[in-house]
């Protein structure tokens, strides 16, 4: 496995690491643009020596600017299941009335908080990540002041959210991924967090599969993915929606709310409350 690492500008995240996932050759594994104390850098993954200068240029063009090579650097890194061996060192994660837990933490949770089980994997969603917080305190806050009777959680990962709603509101939950794995991922923790009476996990891509639009409308619906993603959606998950449907929307960085906010204002929607965690934004918007 090797890394290559490129430094770039808070602003460039979003289009540097589209670049380089969208690129037909070198094969990237995976890419994430990081913060480290306010300097920004892409990482990508591959399973073969990836050439620098190639995937420099990729990403040099998307930008608009030419990137230093001296800046862009290759590491060979040992074969291991990263994600799975730093999640399993995690500890709980309160976020308001939930905490996000592993099995070995049982004990650690509070009679007067709704504890979730998710165990170390490789579906997005420990608890750990700022939107995921993001979303749980939305969340919280949220069924302080109305109970829905629909619920629907696209992007779901680890099943975290739509197991956080059931868990709270006892209300019907459906939860999609275009992954497969995660929908495998999300059934078992459902199971594991006895929260199968209310929630389905089912595969789907965006919003438009007939197991999502049967089921509308939707009173409340929460997407934890990416800004592009969600602008694209706006259209779908209003038509989704009713007069009242509250939207947590996360997977933003704090600079993209603006972006995500005009979309849905748009199309119906007004902001309620912004949540920012660890350099990440979570949006509540109502449905005018």
């Amino acid at each position: 496995m090797f890394v290559l690492r490129i430094p770039i500008a808070a602003a460039e995240a979003d289009a540097a690491t589209d670049a380089i996932v969208s690129a037909i050759w070198p094969d990237t594994s995976s890419a994430a643009a990081i913060d480290i104390g306010g300097a920004w850098r892409l990482e990508a993954y591959y399973t073969e020596e990836p050439d620098a200068a190639v995937v420099s240029e990729i990403v040099a063009r998307r930008l608009g600017r030419a990137i230093d090579a001296a800046d862009v650097s290759v590491e060979q890194i040992a074969e291991r299941n990263w994600v799975l061996t730093s999640l399993e060192s995690l500890p709980p994660v309160a976020a308001g009335r939930f905490v996000v837990h592993g099995h070995h933490d049982r004990a650690r949770v509070h009679p007067n908080q709704i504890g979730i089980e998710i165990e170390a994997g490789l579906a997005f969603g420990t608890g750990h990540h700022g939107t995921t917080k993001g979303c749980l305190l939305a969340i919280g806050d949220c069924l302080k002041r109305f109970t829905p009777v629909n619920a629907l959680d696209i992007g779901t990962g680890t099943g975290v959210l739509a197991i956080a709603l059931a868990r709270a509101a006892h209300v019907p939950v459906l939860a999609t991924d275009i992954d497969p794995d995660a929908v495998a991922v999300s059934l078992e923790n459902v199971r594991a967090n006895a929260a199968a009476a209310d929630v389905r996990v089912i595969r789907a891509d965006g919003v438009r599969a007939a197991k999502i639009t049967d089921a509308a409308p939707y009173d409340m619906i929460v997407a934890n993915i990416l800004a592009n993603p969600l602008v694209a959606m706006s259209t779908g998950i209003a038509r989704l929606s009713l007069p009242g449907t509250v939207l947590v929307l996360s997977g933003l960085l704090t600079w993209q709310g603006r972006q995500v906010i005009a979309a849905f204002r748009s199309r119906g929607f007004v902001l309620v409350r912004r949540y920012a965690v660890d350099g990440w934004l979570t949006l509540v918007l109502e449905k005018a």
